[in-house]
């Protein structure tokens, strides 16, 4: 099978990363993967098989107004459906709403299924007016859309006249190595992770943190990640009196050892359609706590079997939270004990079969069930 996967960027964020494995996933399988960005070359900030025909279209750049935008978009639709008419497709997947807008338009009269992925919540993450005009306008067009969670997809449908399915984000966690076993002298490693941006409610994590450091004199918040909020939150933990107790220490390209090594992950998204992070520390043997947000988390942790689920943006509860499971290393490793099973509910292989039953579905759309 041909295999034409459109985004914009293969940058260190949720989505790039799941592009990122299904399409080295698809071309290890032996299907002909070609995979299309919009960015310059910018390298990949994760592994792509060398199996995969990588192409970088050139065609981000910002415009200076609208009618600049509007012909900067008019040749981003021409030249990407030139791309796609060159790779000759059995299936064209698009991840997120701009892109997956562009690609339906350049798809247009192709003759071959279009498939578009969100990551996102559209009832709480906004895109803009007019991009959000032309989503409505033109997922109808898509022969399937397809999101990570249950709450994702409901919430598109509701508004959107589009066919839709959920197949949720693989994980691919590689197996512990032995050599990311915390010292036992070491005192309690709190850890988080994510883009520095408002979504994913770090300012809220570091409240909730300060409500309770003065009772757990030993630890250490660690925040994994970058984005344009580092000063900003910087500040805020100088403010707190949590400047030695809070770490900012950046993306990482392998956080899976630093996982390990962790006591305790905390999620701290104001929304989330699905949580990559979350699942991957899950994957890792940690015992994780949560905000219930719109989407994600409660269809990824099974609350009070392998992690703790609290009030949306309630910065108590998340502190409740914190302090019980920090003072108390049994309940933490029965959490963790069950944790590392979202490894077989979101295998590569399970996601992969459910991706193979669409295509089949889209192939022949009159013997579907």
């Amino acid at each position: 099978m041909r295999l034409v996967l459109v985004i914009a960027h293969l940058r260190r964020a949720g989505c790039e990363r799941v592009a990122s494995i299904l399409a080295s996933s698809w071309a290890q399988a032996g299907h002909q993967v070609s995979l299309l960005t919009l960015d310059h070359g910018e390298t990949p900030a994760y592994f792509v098989d060398p199996a995969v025909t990588l192409r970088n279209l050139g065609l981000l750049a910002d415009s200076r107004n609208l009618l600049a935008a509007v012909s900067r978009n008019i040749g981003r639709v021409r030249a990407l459906r030139r791309a796609i008419r060159k790779a000759r497709p059995d299936t064209v997947i698009s991840f997120m709403d701009a892109i997956n807008v562009v690609t339906l338009l350049a798809t247009r009269r192709l003759g071959c299924p279009v498939v578009v992925c969100e990551q996102t919540d559209p009832g709480i993450f906004e895109i803009g007016l007019v991009w959000k005009i032309l989503r409505f306008l033109v997922y109808p067009f898509a022969d399937m859309l397809v999101c990570p969670t249950r709450g994702a997809l409901a919430g598109f449908q509701k508004t959107i006249p589009v066919s839709g399915c959920v197949i949720p984000n693989p994980i691919d966690v590689p197996p512990d190595s032995g050599s990311s076993q915390r010292s036992p002298q070491a005192g309690f490693n709190l850890v988080a992770m994510g883009r520095l941006v408002p979504e994913k409610g770090f300012d809220l994590l570091l409240l909730a943190y300060a409500r309770i450091a003065g009772r757990h004199s030993d630890s250490v918040l660690t925040i994994y990640g970058e984005g344009p909020l580092l000063y900003d939150l910087e500040a805020q933990a100088k403010s707190l009196g949590l400047e030695q107790r809070v770490r900012f220490a950046g993306a990482v390209a392998d956080p899976f050892a630093r996982l390990r090594a962790a006591d305790l992950f905390v999620f701290s998204s104001r929304t989330e359609a699905f949580g990559m992070a979350l699942a991957e520390a899950m994957a890792c043997g940690l015992p994780v706590i949560s905000f219930d947000c719109p989407s994600g988390p409660r269809e990824i942790i099974r609350a009070g079997v392998d992690g703790v689920l609290v009030p949306a943006n309630d910065v108590a509860a998340l502190a409740s939270a914190l302090d019980r499971l920090m003072s108390d290393p049994q309940e933490r490793r029965r959490l963790a004990a069950r944790a590392p099973e979202i490894s077989v509910r979101l295998s590569i292989k399970r996601v992969l079969h459910l991706w193979q039953r669409l295509f089949d579905r889209l192939a022949a759309p009159a013997a579907a069930p």
